[in-house]
């Protein structure tokens, strides 16, 4: 039985790539404000799983819904809609290099029906506040560090004030030090009621940084609180 409140929500998915089986019978929710690592080996699935939830890969068997859609019957025109509601952030940043920090916002604003420009530029500099770079909106991608790209793809993720955010090893180029300040970010962000879905091999950061944990393993999903809560109610 699913939660109606629950963000995302997987019962009994099976996940494919072409036609290889990927994972197997994915069981898990998430809610508003939770912030969730997603731990495995490379090639253990982590990156398909993220794919199927922002409609990359749709879902062969199973029932599946993110912020109100339904991805088994996620149409390829729904898809613009459904990322609107989801920010997503990727490893090697994405950004538009031919052009400065505020207008690779003001691109995916517009991108996604923003039409005042009053409302974009206030928009733009709320965001770029809440991650720390004020004063870098007319800064070119190439003159910023790695950490600081992060930071203008984390913003971009929160323009549309989403659900829940989707990061694909958002710390893989990024030194300890840079890393500790974007799961510092993260977190923050977290706390405000947006969830976090954040796939990463760094478990340094986990220790530092601890929050819920599902692994990647064999070809199934496990939700490690509730094997812990298990364990434990299995002790006493």
């Amino acid at each position: 039985m699913t939660d109606s409140k629950a963000i995302i929500s997987l019962e009994g998915v099976n996940i494919f790539q072409q036609d290889n089986l990927i994972l197997s019978e994915v069981n898990f929710e998430i809610h508003p404000g939770e912030f969730v690592y997603l731990i495995g080996s490379t090639g253990s699935g982590k990156s398909t799983l993220l794919k199927i939830l922002y409609g990359e890969l749709k879902i062969e068997k199973g029932i599946a819904h993110i912020a109100g859609f339904d991805l088994a019957k996620l149409k390829k025109s729904q898809i613009p809609l459904l990322r609107r509601k989801l920010g997503v952030v990727f490893q090697d940043f994405q950004l538009l290099f031919d052009r400065d920090v505020f207008e690779n916002l003001n691109f995916v604003l517009k991108a996604t029906g923003w039409k005042n420009s009053a409302e974009i530029e206030h928009r733009i500099k709320e965001v770029l506040e809440m991650v720390n770079l004020s004063t870098k909106s007319h800064k070119m991608p190439f003159e910023l560090s790695g950490g600081e790209q992060q930071r203008v793809a984390i913003a971009r993720a929160l323009l549309n004030k989403p659900e829940i955010i989707l990061a694909d090893e958002p710390t893989g180029n990024l030194d300890p030090q840079t890393s500790d300040e974007l799961l510092a970010l993260l977190h923050q962000i977290s706390s405000t009621g947006t969830a976090i879905l954040m796939a990463t091999h760094d478990y340094r950061i986990l220790e530092k940084f601890p929050a819920d944990i599902m692994r990647c393993e064999g070809g199934k999903v496990l939700n490690l609180k509730l094997l812990n809560q298990f364990n434990q109610s299995s002790e006493q």
